[in-house]
């Protein structure tokens, strides 16, 4: 409901409708280049559930009441087209690579295929295009389901913590995440921002800015639950995506201050 309801407010074309795999090239790419590192520097298991933690990020929970907040109810119809990225990565190759030698590439992509949200869009892309629009009676509905989104979301958090108890298992890769996260997704956002403003000239400030909240989102709380399912580290994934999300506070208001 929240990817069907953006899609159909969002100003479709055809690049607009490319933004959702842009954003997985980037989640791609920077989960790759921290899972090389991750291999050399950590050897307890926890390395296959860097690329989770580094290339997606809590951007529906956690970054759609953001979104709403910063660039009002247009704004945010573009934020949950280029959010839809993040949630391709994470069942994708994000869920590939955490589970090498347990799973196949055939079943990560079955996962894909189960996901209500890649249909939602599409079906939320026909309509868009062919000119239809949400019924005025039901757009309330929508907006409360968002609302709901964002609540259960941040309780699937706490139930990941509930047994919690200080920082687990190793501080590198608390380190390594944090460095993923909070310092290259940023670095890699702002870069396309300049490389896209300055020469390419694809999308406007309002796409640059909602890539940009996507890259500072602390890490998904659906990492602990897919650590969880694989046995890849869950404890250690808990407590760094607690971490992360008390970071998280402080931090986007300021990068948020400085880039804007």
């Amino acid at each position: 409901s929240v990817v069907f309801s953006g899609v159909m407010a969002a100003p479709l074309s055809a690049e607009v409708i490319l933004l959702p795999f842009l954003v997985m090239g980037f989640c791609t790419l920077t989960a790759l280049l921290h899972m090389v590192f991750a291999r050399k520097i950590l050897n307890d298991g926890s390395e296959a559930v860097i690329p989770l933690t580094v290339g997606t990020g809590n951007t529906g929970y956690f970054g759609i009441p953001v979104a709403l907040l910063l660039f009002g109810e247009q704004g945010l119809a573009i934020y949950i087209v280029c959010m839809l990225g993040t949630t391709l990565f994470e069942n994708s190759v994000g869920f590939y690579l955490a589970a090498r030698g347990k799973y196949s590439i055939r079943d990560a992509l079955i996962r894909v295929a189960k996901l209500p949200s890649v249909y939602a869009f599409l079906l939320a892309v026909g309509l868009n295009l062919s000119g239809m629009g949400i019924p005025d009676p039901f757009v309330p509905l929508f907006d409360n389901l968002r609302g709901a989104y964002s609540i259960l979301g941040m309780m699937i958090i706490g139930m990941s913590i509930l047994s919690f108890k200080g920082l687990a298992g190793n501080p590198v890769f608390t380190g390594l995440a944090f460095f993923g996260k909070f310092v290259s997704w940023p670095v890699l956002a702002l870069a396309f921002w300049w490389l896209d403003a300055s020469v390419l000239g694809i999308y406007d400030q309002a796409v640059h800015q909602a890539i940009f909240l996507i890259s500072i989102t602390p890490i998904a709380a659906n990492t602990v639950v897919i650590a969880t399912l694989l046995d890849a580290s869950p404890q250690q994934a808990a407590g760094t995506t607690l971490l992360s999300t008390l970071f998280a506070l402080g931090f986007i208001p300021v990068m948020v201050s400085l880039v804007f």
